[in-house]
């Protein structure tokens, strides 16, 4: 049997871009996503802490070191800028693989979005 588990979060990250003239997606900077193993094209989970809302999209690979959380497309109406997100990603595996698992969280300054 297979289940779904958490694989990777960056949980509270500020929203820096909200850009609704673009194809779909979120742009996350590269150095969050090597920290959280999270890969470009990866399906991701979004949590907006100010509202409520929560969606799911797919992540772009943003300029290391640049703190960008950009929500593209639709999901730019579901952000303000300066909105806190908490970004998850899952994974499918084997009940038994995944007792084990332990998965990659990440928890940035709001105010810069780097690594603590």
């Amino acid at each position: 049997m297979n289940i779904e588990v958490v694989k990777s979060k960056i949980h509270k990250v500020r929203v820096t871009e909200a850009n609704l003239q673009y194809v779909g997606s979120i742009t996350i900077d590269e150095d969050l996503m090597m920290a959280s193993n999270i890969i470009e094209h990866e399906k991701v989970q979004v949590v907006n802490i100010n509202n409520g809302e929560r969606f799911e999209t797919y992540v772009i690979k943003g300029e290391a070191g640049s703190g960008v959380i950009c929500l593209n497309g639709p999901a730019a109406r579901k952000v303000a800028v300066d909105d806190i997100v908490i970004i998850i990603s899952y994974a499918s595996m084997d009940f038994e693989e995944a007792k084990s698992f332990k998965p990659s969280f990440i928890f940035p300054d709001t105010k810069t979005n780097s690594i603590i």
